[in-house]
């Protein structure tokens, strides 16, 4: 009854495809949305979950194959295209912070490699300028429905470009060198303090393209003593040149 009156009144319409709503308590994305967000295909690159040719041996991309990633194992729920890049932009830019806990339950659904035995969740940091002006951090806001512990290890030291258009060498030299620790360790959702040294860990990101960032906050979790660090990100960003 709530939905039908909702859609009479408000006759809201869907973040992704603009279809009015058939159940607008159920969040501002139509269910077919939601459906048409296809997982990646395998064979996928045993590092960094980059979709393969299927001839493709070692079980490896390119850039693997060149440079170690920085992680044991990533994953992503599906390609940043459709339904999913506009559920990603209607969360990051258009405030919808809502949207943050069914991309958590996407990825615990399709990764569930990479949250098994995991001791925490590290949050790819924006700078803070960009956090105030935007209210919030993205992947901390989809760090915090994996059901592992959220910890804020990483501050991003100083402010980058926007990797957007951006070619690979480029996104490489704009985030090198950018994160650091954290002063303070801010801990969510964990009895005690969750600590990076000696843990298992899962980067957390809403996109990836070609792994800079990634690669960068990797680098830092392992100075600062990380057992493993693995990654996670809601959408991959597929066929770009290597």
């Amino acid at each position: 009854m709530a939905d039908a009156f909702l859609a009479v009144l408000l006759a809201p319409s869907c973040l992704a495809c603009g279809a009015l709503l058939e159940s607008p308590t159920r969040g501002p994305v139509c269910l077919e949305c939601w459906r048409s967000v296809r997982a990646l295909s395998p064979p996928l690159c045993s590092c960094c979950g980059e979709p393969l040719p299927a001839s493709r041996e070692p079980f490896l991309c390119r850039r693997c194959l060149a440079a170690p990633p920085g992680v044991s194992i990533g994953r992503s729920a599906g390609a940043y295209e459709g339904a999913l890049r506009a559920i990603v932009h209607a969360l990051k830019y258009d405030g919808h912070e809502g949207l943050a806990r069914p991309l958590a339950a996407l990825l615990r659904e399709r990764a569930p490699e990479v949250l098994r035995n995991a001791d925490c969740a590290v949050p790819v940091p924006l700078h803070w300028r960009r956090q105030f002006a935007r209210g919030f951090n993205q992947a901390e806001l989809i760090a915090r429905g994996l059901g592992v512990p959220v910890v804020r290890a990483l501050r991003r030291g100083r402010a980058t470009r926007a990797q957007f258009g951006l070619t690979p060498r480029a996104r490489r030299q704009n985030v090198r060198g950018a994160f650091e620790p954290a002063r303070r360790h801010a801990v969510f959702g964990a009895r005690g303090v969750a600590r990076v040294a000696g843990a298992r860990v899962v980067l957390v990101d809403d996109v990836t393209t070609t792994g800079a960032t990634l690669r960068e906050c990797a680098e830092a979790l392992r100075r600062m003593g990380a057992r493993e660090v693995r990654a996670l990100t809601v959408a991959r960003a597929l066929r770009m040149r290597p």
